[in-house]
């Protein structure tokens, strides 16, 4: 998997922290406050968006008075104690990370989530300092399923595409890594279990979790 690879990017939400389930949590909350409740396809809809897209989205569909701006502060409020306190790294994405780290694997996170979310979930675990760039898709002109957010990323590597491998947990993410010409290698996550099919058709590689990489990259020798 890592043969001629220069840089790894990761998706956060579903790939790099378990999280995934969170936002379910928070749509629920605040739409509630505007007496609605999350209808069944507003997880399709959105996938992919960035955190300014999805602000947008739910300001027309559900008729929201505030300002895009105002949507995502409160989102962010919403989220902050959850992300600090309750959001753990995907099992073996430390050791992973720090395999990488230490074979001169340039990391970047390229992301659909806020800036001071990925920050802040980075420095509790002691990672921030880990990663050449944080791009999200506010950062560039189009979010996923749009390779824009991954080509930046590359970019900041100073990696050119071919030599870039993304770890993502959705359709949308990982078309995106595809379109930016990169190897992809899908995350099993429990929110995205249902695609798992067509995950393992679109991407290269499939794991259940970064253990996965971690004994491959280091078999433990039979014992006779």
């Amino acid at each position: 998997m890592l043969e001629k690879i220069e840089a790894v990017l990761f998706d956060l939400d579903g790939s790099l922290v378990d999280s995934m389930w969170l936002w379910h949590d928070i749509d629920v909350a605040y739409l509630g406050k505007f007496g609605i409740f999350p209808p069944e396809d507003l997880q399709a809809k959105i996938e992919g968006m960035s955190f300014s897209e999805t602000a947008q989205y739910f300001k027309e569909r559900f008729h929201i008075p505030d300002p895009v701006d105002k949507i995502k502060e409160e989102w962010n409020r919403m989220a902050w104690d959850m992300y600090t306190h309750h959001v753990p790294l995907k099992k073996g994405a430390e050791e992973f990370l720090n395999y990488c780290l230490q074979t001169g694997i340039r990391l970047a996170i390229a992301t659909s989530n806020s800036r001071e979310l990925v920050e802040n979930v980075m420095e509790v675990h002691g990672l921030l300092d880990y990663f050449d760039g944080i791009v999200t898709s506010c950062d560039v002109q189009k979010g996923k399923p749009a390779p824009d957010v991954y080509l930046e990323a590359a970019r900041r590597c100073k990696v050119p595409p071919d030599r870039c491998l993304v770890f993502e947990d959705i359709i949308p993410g990982i078309m995106a890594g595809k379109a930016a010409g990169m190897k992809v290698c899908a995350v099993e996550d429990a929110y995205s279990l249902l695609q798992e099919e067509e995950k393992r058709k679109l991407s290269d590689y499939y794991i259940k979790d970064y253990f996965e990489i971690m004994a491959e990259l280091f078999p433990t020798e039979g014992i006779d």
